[in-house]
């Protein structure tokens, strides 16, 4: 009646929030690594700034970095409200 528009841009998603905390849990161990790879890449790209390698894995780090949250975005996406 009120017409505030919840129905069309719904934001609250808990059961989407709770389906993707397992996987979210998963993300996090496997960013730990990430944070790991990344502070060892930027020793070796302070080291030596011209291989390649190292920046791609690097890039490969920061990827594993941010997977948890790109997790719980896409799962909380999903499910309707």
């Amino acid at each position: 009646m009120g017409g505030s528009g919840d129905d069309d841009g719904c934001q609250c998603r808990p059961l989407g929030f709770l389906l993707g905390l397992p996987f979210a849990f998963v993300a996090l161990i496997l960013s730990l690594i990430g944070v790991v790879i990344w502070i060892v890449g930027l020793a070796l790209t302070c080291i030596c700034p011209c291989c390649l390698c190292v920046t791609v894995l690097v890039e490969l780090a920061i990827s594993l970095i941010k997977a948890p949250f790109s997790i719980i975005k896409w799962f909380t996406e999903k499910i309707p409200c």
